[in-house]
C-alpha cells in the first residue's frame, strides 16, 4: 500500500479533531492484525492536533484499502509451525515538515543501528509472548540493509566507537 508523503497542510480546511482521532485510533487498533497499514497509519497519526481534509482523505484511503483487502491479515493456528523473522529499516529525513527520520536517527548509519536495536528488542518481546502460547524459537533471523549496522552489531570491539549513539 503506497501513500503520498503527508505534510502539515497548514492552508488546508480543518476537520473535526475528535472524529479524525477516532478513525486513526481504530486504524491503530487494526495494525495488530494488519501490519501492512502500520506505516501509513503512523503518518496519519502525526497530524492529530490539526487534521485537515487532506489528512482525512488519506485515512479514508486506508479504510478503502482495508475494505478491498478484507481477506488479508495475520492468522496463526496453534497446530501450524511457522518461522519468526524480522526486518529492520529506517529512512533519513522522511517527515516533510520537520525533516525528522521515522526511526529517529540523525545520521544514516546510526539510524540503521538504532532501528536494528529496536527491532531486536521487539523480536525478543515477541519471542517471550509466543513462548507463553507454546511456540519456541532458538534462532530468529533478522534482516537489515545496512552492512555497517550489521558490522557494529556483530563486533563487540566497536563498542567504544558507538557510545556516542544516544537516540
Amino acid at each position: 500500500m503506497a501513500t503520498k508523503h503527508l505534510d502539515a497542510d497548514l492552508s488546508g480546511t480543518s476537520v473535526d479533531q475528535t472524529k479524525y482521532r477516532s478513525k486513526v485510533g481504530a486504524l491503530m487498533y487494526l495494525t495488530a492484525s494488519r501490519p501492512d497499514i502500520m506505516h501509513a497509519t503512523c503518518y496519519c497519526a502525526r497530524y492529530q492536533a490539526q487534521p485537515t481534509e487532506k489528512h482525512l482523505t488519506t485515512v479514508k484511503q486506508i479504510f478503502r484499502y482495508l475494505k478491498d483487502t478484507i481477506h488479508m491479515g495475520l492468522w496463526s493456528l496453534k497446530d501450524t509451525d511457522f518461522e519468526l523473522t524480522a526486518f529492520s529499516d529506517s529512512d533519513h529525513a522522511g517527515c516533510l515538515d520537520s525533516r525528522k527520520s521515522t526511526s529517529g536517527g540523525i545520521q544514516f548509519l546510526e539510524a540503521e543501528y538504532v532501528s536494528l536495536s529496536v527491532c531486536c528488542a521487539q523480536v525478543l518481546w515477541m519471542r517471550t509472548q509466543l513462548t507463553d502460547y507454546g511456540f519456541y524459537f532458538d534462532k530468529i533471523p533478522m534482516y537489515c540493509d545496512s552492512k555497517a549496522a550489521i558490522a557494529i552489531s556483530c563486533n563487540p570491539v566497536q563498542h567504544l566507537r558507538t557510545k556516542h549513539i544516544d537516540v
